[in-house]
């Protein structure tokens, strides 16, 4: 797989959905940041059609800064595959993504960097103490919990902010998954990932656009597009089932046939009826949730279409 690169030393991706009003202290903060460093740097934004704001605000910091392109995606296809679209268009040695929310510090980029090597592609800026609140932190760790136990080779410390280096962030663009998850495919690519403790900051705009439904979605899309944890689940839970049904029916028999059991409840009986049928439909459930993606990716969607760029950023202009 090719892939454009120059003489730049990184690229920073940020998907934009609800932290427009961040972006000017975000650029800001990282044109002090790149300056101090040294460092060879771009900044693309791409708007996840969010706020209806974002893209005039993206336009103007672009028309101000020629080191800033930003890219407007045709509809909301969520971070992951907006951070893909950014990838995919980025010329750095070293890609860095980040949130546009000012809770992962631009300051923090070169010690990532730093600590990426030919050897280690993967640097993720790890949280010692968030700024969430003690609910959102709690579900967050028994999501990782969760995840680590499903997908055992994944970061146990992974996060959005990340430094990849640029062969392997641009194989993530030849994965055709609607519905991409980057650090479990980033996860298959390569077990070379080190990490970087980083103060956490606080948001000063708005609300987190994940509210707890996105949340779950997320969640759900995670375990049944990259794990067979679910479907496992259902199998054992299956044949946990049926060794439960069989040894009741010995029972059953045995006390026909002993004469312990004369006049069978109907509660009983309706009862065990329900309950395997209830069982066989979250089996089927969890079936047609796999047949779904499956169906998906033989459709072969893309990941995300640009509906358009900001001025001087055409794809001629950036090979």
């Amino acid at each position: 797989m090719s892939f454009n690169t120059s003489n730049l030393d990184v690229s920073i991706v940020v998907p934009v959905y609800g932290g427009s009003d961040a972006l000017p202290e975000l650029h800001q903060r990282l044109a002090a940041c790149m300056q101090e460093s040294g460092l060879s740097w771009e900044l693309v934004l791409v708007d996840d059609r969010g706020r209806s704001e974002s893209w005039p605000a993206i336009c103007a910091i672009a028309q101000a800064h020629s080191q800033v392109t930003g890219l407007r995606l045709s509809r909301n296809f969520g971070q992951h595959a907006a951070t893909i679209c950014g990838i995919e268009q980025a010329r750095g040695r070293w890609i860095v993504t980040l949130d546009d929310d000012l809770e992962h510090p631009p300051e923090a980029i070169p010690a990532l960097l730093a600590a990426g090597s030919d050897g280690h592609p993967l640097v993720y800026g790890v949280f010692p103490q968030r700024t969430h609140s003690r609910l959102r932190n709690l579900s967050s760790e028994l999501m990782r919990w969760t995840l680590k136990r499903a997908f055992p080779d994944l970061n146990e410390h992974y996060s959005s902010f990340r430094a990849i280096h640029a062969p392997l962030a641009h194989q993530l663009t030849g994965f055709q998954v609607s519905k991409p998850y980057i650090d479990g495919m980033l996860s298959w690519m390569t077990s070379s990932a080190r990490s970087v403790e980083v103060s956490h900051g606080e948001r000063q705009h708005g609300d987190s656009s994940y509210t707890w439904r996105k949340l779950v979605s997320h969640a759900i899309n995670i375990f049944v597009t990259f794990s067979l944890l679910p479907l496992r689940i259902a199998s054992y839970g299956g044949g946990a089932l049926a060794l439960a049904s069989f040894i009741y029916m010995l029972f059953v028999v045995y006390g026909y046939f002993s004469g312990r059991i004369t006049n069978p409840g109907y509660t009983s009986l309706m009862s065990v009826i329900l309950f395997a049928c209830g069982i066989q439909l979250l089996i089927l459930g969890v079936l047609g949730e796999y047949i779904s993606r499956l169906m998906g990716a033989t459709y072969r969607k893309p990941v995300y279409l640009i509906e358009t760029r900001t001025p001087g950023t055409s794809p001629d202009a950036r090979s």
